[in-house]
């Protein structure tokens, strides 16, 4: 058994829809694992647009693993979208310069989350939106819809929002095993 090529962009001759993004992605701090892919018939090849408020200067990362299917829609919410809440205004000033960069917050004022981690093996289905700093395990399972606002365990299937725990996929030993093979 041979596979697909994870180096070819779209995997299933005459469905340009389904795209290993990771031939895609520019952005060095987006991290894709091989055989990845998302289906989108507007515009596979394009996942970048999904992933939202990611500017450069915060510095943080969204990081998908290896076999993930990610559905038409699945977006990332990263860093740059959070505003400063204790302050007398949310209003980011200092981000449109012209002498109001001198009331720029100092990096720990800001919200941060850290970066987005997405396991190996992840199923975030149709419309999905995952905010900043979540980290989602092996084998879990997203649907379609749901708005994951915190961590999600390995082999775990949540829904709605915010996405809740429905049932775990695996039997605890299982998700042991398959934890341990680090992929």
């Amino acid at each position: 058994m041979n596979g697909p090529n994870p180096a070819n962009k779209h995997p299933m001759e005459g469905f340009p829809q389904v795209c290993f993004i990771k031939n895609t992605v520019k952005n060095p701090n987006i991290l894709i694992g091989d055989y990845t892919y998302y289906d989108d018939p507007e515009g596979a090849e394009d996942f970048e647009r999904n992933v939202l408020y990611h500017y450069p200067f915060i510095g943080d990362k969204l990081v998908i693993g290896k076999f993930c299917a990610l559905a038409k829609g699945v977006r990332f919410i990263m860093n740059g979208a959070n505003h400063k809440l204790s302050g007398i205004s949310t209003y980011p000033f200092q981000i449109f310069g012209n002498g109001w960069e001198k009331v720029m917050p100092e990096p720990g004022d800001l919200p941060y989350k850290g970066d987005t981690v997405v396991g190996n093996d992840v199923w975030i289905g149709y419309d999905a939106l995952v905010m900043p700093g979540v980290r989602i395990g092996n084998g879990a399972v997203i649907s379609s819809r749901s708005v994951v606002t915190a961590d999600i365990a390995p082999y775990t299937i949540v829904g709605g929002n915010p996405a809740r725990h429905i049932r775990t996929r695996l039997d605890l030993g299982r998700v042991r095993g398959l934890e341990e093979l680090a992929w």
